[in-house]
């Protein structure tokens, strides 16, 4: 009976870490060729996710949200404010979209990484064209007084698809958020009811007299896909993205409704076919997501 070769093995291994190194491209296109990824997924098939609900105690509202290694934690804090005398009933929502260092090795301490910003603009125009939210439960008194909700979503490690999951981590800090109780002070000014407060009888009558949930309609979700000759890859890992570059980002709404289609330049045409496809896979992902959100929140309510 023969022994096996554990030399052999290793070297074989070592040779296809090699190959994989020095041509990459071509080791991805020998997997595409057989309709699988060297992760062992299928070309339309994206990373297992998972949600938690809640995951900074001090924030009004929060997220962690994991796509593969991809992970982002979001949390809100509301602030009172001042409405603007062209919406003197509505609230404002103000995003930022963080990449410290530890996230990925292209991001050098000290420099900003050239995605932030862009995914920033991306999140605060796709949650305002959604009407996800609307601005006007956000008001507390008309022309003097509304809630600022300030989103921060902080990128803990980017390992591809980087929009779609930071999209899904603020989806869930707005449905974790809950609105605080708040008041007016002796000098007419509505001020935060802290929550050793709470159970105490105020002086002043509370504007809200309850923590309160928005209410959310049209929930948008998004997929990424690489699209590269004649292959379509969903939910790209960033070593993928990194050698196909032609990116398209599809947008849909709970309804299935869609709300942005975007494709940030690449040297493959999206073509109508190509298009239709993207935004089947994503209606299949959105099902996905919405049940993943769902369970995520029925949890919170159980605990």
């Amino acid at each position: 009976m023969g022994v096996p070769d554990a030399s052999g093995d290793l070297s074989s291994e070592m040779e296809v870490d090699a190959f994989r190194h020095l041509f990459p491209l071509r080791y991805f296109e020998r997997h595409l060729s057989e309709s699988i990824r060297p992760d062992a997924r299928p070309l339309g098939r994206a990373r297992d996710t998972t949600l938690a609900l809640g995951a900074v105690a001090s924030a009004h509202g929060s997220a962690l949200a994991k796509i593969g290694s991809t992970t982002m934690l979001a949390a809100i804090k509301m602030e009172v404010m001042t409405p603007s005398t062209e919406s003197p009933d509505e609230g404002c929502i103000a995003i930022d979209f963080h990449m410290p260092p530890i996230c990925s090795p292209i991001v050098r301490p000290g420099r900003p990484a050239e995605a932030a910003p862009v995914i920033s603009k991306q999140l605060s125009d796709t949650i305002s064209s959604s009407g996800m939210i609307n601005l006007k439960e956000l008001s507390l008194v008309s022309g003097k007084a509304a809630w600022m909700a300030y989103l921060d979503i902080y990128c803990l490690d980017a390992d591809g698809a980087l929009f779609d999951a930071a999209l899904l981590s603020a989806v869930a800090a707005f449905s974790h958020l809950q609105i605080p109780i708040v008041s007016l002070n002796d000098d007419g000014k509505i001020v935060l009811v802290l929550e050793e407060d709470e159970g105490a009888k105020l002086e002043k009558e509370p504007v809200n007299k309850e923590k309160r949930k928005l209410t959310l309609s049209s929930i948008p979700f998004s997929l990424t896909c690489i699209l590269h000759k004649n292959y379509i890859l969903a939910d790209p890992t960033a070593e993928e993205e990194s050698i196909m570059e032609t990116l398209v980002t599809v947008v849909l709404d709970s309804s299935a409704r869609l709300v942005s289609f975007y494709k940030p330049g690449g040297s493959v045409f999206a073509y109508t076919s190509a298009v239709k496809d993207c935004v089947a896979l994503t209606r299949q992902r959105v099902k996905e997501l919405q049940e993943i959100l769902d369970e995520a929140i029925s949890g919170m309510e159980t605990d």
